[in-house]
């Protein structure tokens, strides 16, 4: 009596549910399977889309699909569509967007392409998500406004004052460059006196740490030759686009010494629950408290942070460093630098003694561009990834590396060994038809 019922309520629902976009069925509630239609969508400059290429056996990708069904859900209502496609189905969409790896996640927006290289959580995928479906530069018109603004996001630009001048001409260019990495905004100056306690226009700020810091410029700006202004903005905000004393990970270091500063690096191990050990985060809280007491002196120099991967650190310095540690590290020569103290007998005046021996080039420097130290750059990378395989599938690794040594060494003894068997056969014969 109720099994049709039922079936009828089933069959509705499966009817619901089976929505097709770009020849492709939705993944869950909000993520949605796409096809290569979607080069043909991209050329036409069709819509907003964030798109994860992915590959079935990629441990990563298998990794991120929790989290990137939550950003589907966060952008539910908007006009950005979710989605995810499979280039080991589509191989000819991974070579037209040049998909070198996996997971590749990448914003397409009218035609333009934008791919993501931060930190695979949620609010750093929204942000950068948000931050690239607006204008370069977001207009604040509301008090309310600029209060969200200052409590959910840690860094951000604004121009003060009328948008009549090389400054703002500058600004609106520069944001064009960095949109995908920071915020930038332009608000009146009767909203930025009241609550960013600005007196004066036009100004630019950046907003990081509870605290403003203001553009250098001269008052008659108006008279400075445009190209000089368009130089300087440039290299100030590339500078001042981190906090003070951020993670470092893989994924943003490459951003990070892009600064063009010094990166001192305090190194603690975070546990799977990222969890630091006691003495570890005494370490690390300490240079912190001497960073920020000491941001005057070293901020132009140096970009100090901290990682929870010492991995990362090994990587730097090409050998295994204990932990807590802190490096030094110069991106420009990929020279860097050790304190000559244990890490935790170190005081406030002994890391500014070390970090002004740096400056004034006394340190000791490891590393190098040179032969032999690229070399055993790339030698040492390769044990550690070796090492890394075998504490993570040991039997796995055995195939990998085992079977082609196998086989290697079958066509080395086919080779040498099959000439000496016919050898000795041969001399055999020729014995038995002397007798």
């Amino acid at each position: 009596m109720f099994f049709p019922y039922k079936f009828y309520l089933i069959s509705v629902l499966l009817l619901v549910t089976s929505v097709f976009v770009i020849d492709g069925s939705k993944v869950n509630a909000d993520v949605l399977e796409l096809s290569d239609k979607i080069i043909d969508v991209h050329h036409e400059g069709k819509g907003l889309w964030f798109v994860m290429f992915y590959a079935p056996w990629c441990s990563y990708c298998k990794r991120l699909e929790p989290i990137w069904s939550h950003v589907a859900q966060t952008l539910h209502s908007t006009n950005i569509r979710v989605g995810r496609l499979d280039c080991t189905r589509f191989t000819n969409v991974q070579k037209h967007f040049e998909i070198t790896g996996y997971p590749t996640i990448m914003f397409l927006k009218y035609g333009q392409e934008f791919v993501y290289s931060g930190e695979r959580s949620k609010d750093d995928l929204l942000h950068f998500v948000m931050r690239l479906s607006g204008p370069p530069v977001q207009a604040v018109k509301l008090p309310d406004a600029l209060d969200t603004i200052k409590a959910t996001n840690p860094v951000w630009f604004a121009f003060i004052g009328q948008q009549e001048n090389h400054l703002w001409t500058s600004y609106n260019s520069i944001a064009e460059k960095f949109q995908a990495h920071s915020y930038f905004y332009s608000i009146p100056l009767d909203i930025a006196s009241r609550h960013l306690s600005i007196d004066s226009e036009p100004a630019i700020i950046v907003h990081k740490d509870r605290s403003i810091t203001h553009f250098p410029m001269a008052s008659d700006f108006e008279s400075v030759d445009p190209d000089h202004l368009n130089e300087t903005l440039h290299q100030w905000i590339n500078e001042e686009r981190f906090q003070t004393f951020p993670k470092v990970t893989r994924n943003n270091l490459h951003h990070i010494v892009q600064t063009g500063k010094y990166l001192a690096l305090v190194v603690v191990e975070e546990n799977k629950l990222l969890e630091v050990a006691t003495h570890e985060l005494e370490f690390k809280d300490m240079v912190e408290e001497f960073v920020f007491k000491n941001k005057h002196k070293f901020h132009k120099r140096f970009q100090f942070g901290w990682t929870g991967n010492p991995d990362l650190s090994h990587s730097l310095a090409s050998k295994f460093i204990s932990t807590p540690h802190l490096i030094v590290l110069n991106a420009t020569t990929n020279e860097h630098h050790l304190p000559d103290d244990d890490p935790l007998q170190l005081t406030h005046e002994a890391i500014d003694s070390f970090l002004e021996s740096i400056h004034n080039c006394t340190a000791t420097a490891y590393g190098g561009n040179g032969l032999m130290t690229r070399v055993y750059r790339a030698y040492f990378e390769a044990k550690k990834s070796l090492q890394e395989m075998w504490r993570g599938n040991p039997v796995l690794t055995c195939l990998i590396f085992g079977l082609p040594m196998g086989f290697f060494s079958l066509i080395v003894y086919s080779i040498f060994c099959a000439d000496i068997l016919d050898a000795e056969e041969e001399t055999e014969e020729t014995h038995e038809k002397k007798e």
